[in-house]
């Protein structure tokens, strides 16, 4: 073997001959790390709490089958009736038109969980961006994504 054959590979972080696609799901790995956090736990909460799987009574053909914990609970400690305000379900969003309901804790139960969508969109926004961003300064010309 000849001594003076040099490695290509990348390094980072105590890692060592990493190709182009390792590089990238490292540096991926730790921005990562870097931007979760308290806020994402929310998000996630926000929308798994969201979700239907709370059986319920019979509902109107088209209703989207179940209830969510959120709106379960925030329907008996917000009591106030409201006018038909929109909302959106898995059932409503799949038929392209908003769901009604007259009770704000169910109005509030059902927008959490697209408030915790919209974190959890923004934080993987910001984890891409941000590994692209350092890969590209660490990457060969030939290897930069652009």
């Amino acid at each position: 073997m000849d001594t003076t054959e040099q490695i290509t590979g990348y390094y980072l972080s105590g890692l060592s001959n990493l190709g182009p696609g390792e590089l990238y799901f490292w540096v991926f790995l730790d921005e990562a790390g870097k931007q979760l956090g308290v806020q994402d736990l929310a998000g996630l909460a926000m929308f798994i709490l969201g979700q239907p799987i709370i059986s319920t009574r019979g509902k109107p053909k088209g209703a989207t089958k179940g209830t969510s914990p959120l709106s379960y609970h925030l329907r008996q400690w917000l009591k106030q009736e409201v006018d038909h305000w929109p909302t959106l379900t898995t059932g409503s969003i799949k038929r392209l038109e908003f769901s009604y309901v007259t009770n704000l804790g169910a109005f509030v139960g059902r927008w959490i969980p697209f408030l915790g969508a919209g974190i959890l969109a923004y934080d993987i926004t910001q984890i891409v961006w941000k590994t692209t961003k350092r890969y590209n300064t660490i990457a060969k010309q030939s290897d930069r994504l652009w």
